[in-house]
């Protein structure tokens, strides 16, 4: 009998989401619904499981939660990329660690929703009509406002396009953004600290690294105008969290929309949950049915390859899977 374990399914959907029958019979599937944080609940869970099935970067598998699961064989997460995974740690131990195709488009699609949403007060209006009031709050346009974009890949330029639909001026930075790139994506180039002075609506889309995390500080946020809007589709530690909780108390900034955290799931006593000049979402930017569909479709496929001796998608290539799969 093989165990696997599939982690942090929020939505109870996993196993509508593929056919885990595709599995061999003696593969044993456990789902749980629940996060668990604290890497001794972690191991007390997991310890009999030679495969786990991870959600993005919902449960960080760091060495020191590694090196406790020795029955661990197998650590499929959804993407290509997860960096909430020690690989090193992961080779060292022998585990096999094995990815998943993504879209491009999802997290884009939510950016615009939570601009419309601030600068409409689309959820205030929604909770008025509710409790019987009418139009309460003035909106701001978008038309002839300037996109700030902080990093112009693969999904800071989907976001462009739409701010061009929208006939806004885009600008846009990332230490390695070249003018030529810019001006492809209908932007242009400018310096970190203009972006953040002239954006009317700054959307923050890098990569986390040990080059960005903390990128965007106190400094940052008081370049901006007043009237202006930060959203954050990315990863939350790139935003210093309490220079942002900060700004937007004292009203430095005009508002934020955020669907990452440093901390996920968001503690219940978090200002963010106290402020009026927030539009927040669950870290749902890739949380659609198309996605999970891949993501999970991609998972059952990883387990089954890996099983067969011939793993897919390997993220940490110096494994010798062969030699370290489940005798079976």
């Amino acid at each position: 009998m093989v165990k696997v374990a599939v982690l942090d399914d929020y939505q109870d959907v996993a196993l509508k989401m593929a056919d885990w029958g595709a599995l061999p019979d003696d593969a044993e599937v456990q789902v749980f619904k629940d996060h668990l944080s604290g890497v001794g609940d972690l191991v007390e869970r997991l310890r009999d499981f030679e495969i786990v099935a991870c959600m993005r970067e919902r449960t960080p598998f760091q060495r020191d939660l590694l090196s406790q699961l020795p029955n661990l064989r197998l650590l499929v997460t959804t993407g290509l990329g997860n960096a909430a995974i020690d690989l090193d740690a992961a080779t060292g131990l022998g585990i096999v660690v094995c990815g998943t195709n993504g879209r491009g488009y999802p997290t884009a699609e939510l950016t615009w929703g939570l601009i419309l949403s601030l600068l409409r007060h689309i959820p205030r209006e929604h909770d008025a009509i509710q409790r019987g009031l009418w139009q309460t709050t003035v909106g701001e346009d978008l038309n002839g406002k300037t996109l700030g974009l902080l990093g112009l890949g693969r999904l800071g330029s989907r976001v462009a396009a739409v701010g061009l639909a929208f006939e806004m001026s885009v600008i846009a930075w990332s230490q390695n953004l070249t003018a030529d790139t810019a001006a492809r994506h209908g932007a242009a180039l400018v310096s970190r600290d203009e972006l953040f002075a002239r954006s009317d609506v700054l959307s923050v889309h890098l990569v986390l690294s040990d080059r960005t995390r903390g990128l965007v500080t106190a400094r940052e946020l008081g370049l901006m105008k007043p009237t202006a809007f930060l959203i954050n589709t990315s990863r939350g530690p790139i935003v210093e969290e309490p220079a942002l909780v900060d700004a937007l108390r004292s009203r430095s900034i005009a508002g934020a929309g955020l669907d990452v955290f440093d901390e996920e799931p968001l503690s219940p006593d978090h200002p963010f949950r106290e402020l009026d000049n927030v539009v927040l979402t669950p870290h749902v930017g890739y949380v659609t049915r198309a996605t999970y569909e891949l993501f999970f479709e991609h998972t059952v496929q990883g387990i089954a390859s890996y099983l067969a001796g011939t793993p897919v998608r390997v993220l940490n290539p110096p494994v010798l899977p062969n030699a370290r799969r489940l005798e079976r």
